[in-house]
């Protein structure tokens, strides 16, 4: 595969994916409208996702490379890798889900009372040891692959 497939189908899929939430944005359509459009979106994505796995177009998949996935399947590598990515992608999100809520308010808290900073600046740095846990747990499930 080229480099340049290998950028721009991503690209290309989290564009096409996004476009309801850009017309919900630009006031373009109601709420409802937009949230039939992003379920309407994201299963005909996952259909042509489930298409292409199950009729694959031919000439991608080498010898070599068939070898390698069929170990790579029987030792369960995959799902490792996608534990790995989960634990960061999700504890990156719950960081800063609890950054938002957390930040603001402690921002306030020094500006009424500067001696609260010690406290405010270590409920943000809890939210931010969110992410910084799940890049460990990522390391410990690869380290175990």
């Amino acid at each position: 595969m080229n480099i340049l497939e290998l950028v721009l189908t991503p690209a290309l899929i989290l564009c096409i994916i996004s476009l309801p939430f850009i017309a919900f944005l630009g006031k373009r359509k109601s709420p409802k409208k937009a949230r039939n459009a992003i379920i309407a979106n994201l299963c005909s994505f996952f259909a042509v996702l489930a298409l292409a796995v199950i009729f694959p177009i031919g000439g991608f998949v080498s010898a070599e490379t068939a070898e390698a996935t069929a170990q790579a399947v029987n030792n369960n590598a995959g799902l490792a890798y996608i534990a790995a990515a989960l634990a960061v992608g999700l504890g990156s999100i719950g960081c800063g889900i609890a950054v938002a809520s957390g930040a603001p308010a402690a921002i306030g808290a020094v500006a009424e009372e500067p001696k609260s900073f010690g406290k405010s600046l270590i409920f943000v740095a809890l939210g931010e040891g969110v992410a910084l846990y799940g890049f460990i747990i990522a390391f410990m499930i690869i380290g175990k692959v």
